[in-house]
């Protein structure tokens, strides 16, 4: 008759003891990954829909870009026309009261003129330079003559304003 070792059950319950330290150990370490893997996904989601939104609202405040940036020859043409026609003609009242209603239309929608007066300060972020001249009194860099006018829809630039710039 063989005998067997005897296991003491006090080692055996220290054993026991042990191993099930080492997995609840195992258990909370893969519990604090599930955390931050949670914490990663949850933060991702909140930026995508964050950008979504963002998209959205530039997406909102643009459409109108293309339509509205095809109309500014109607502006310009529009306005030459009040300026060829003299005071006593007829229909000079129906062409402003048109450019005005348009104006106010492109305004509602976001655009608006940027057209600089003699002696404002030459911006190039709006203006576009076309030459430079003598100014007699305005400063140098200042506005002297706009050629044309520009428009800016929400804060973007649509057309930069045409200008002489004083030396």
């Amino acid at each position: 008759m063989t005998t067997e070792p005897s296991m003491d059950p006090e080692t055996t319950a220290v054993d026991a003891e042990q191993a099930l330290r080492e997995q609840i150990e195992a258990l909370q370490g893969e519990l604090e990954q599930a955390k931050a893997q949670l914490l990663l996904e949850r933060a991702d989601l909140d930026n995508q829909r964050k950008r979504l939104a963002r998209d959205v609202d530039q997406a909102r405040r643009f459409a109108n870009e293309k339509l509205l940036a095809e109309l500014l020859p109607l502006f310009d043409s529009m306005e030459a026309g009040l300026a060829a026609a003299t005071a006593e003609d007829p229909l000079r009242a129906g062409l402003e009261l048109t450019l005005k209603q348009l104006h106010s239309i492109a305004e509602k929608n976001g655009l608006t003129e940027v057209a600089p007066a003699a002696g404002d300060a030459f911006d190039p972020e709006r203006h576009q330079a076309m030459s430079m001249a003598p100014a007699g009194e305005l400063p140098p860099g200042s506005v002297i003559h706009t050629f044309q006018k520009g428009y800016v829809l929400n804060d973007r630039l649509l057309r930069p304003a045409l200008v002489v710039v004083a030396e």
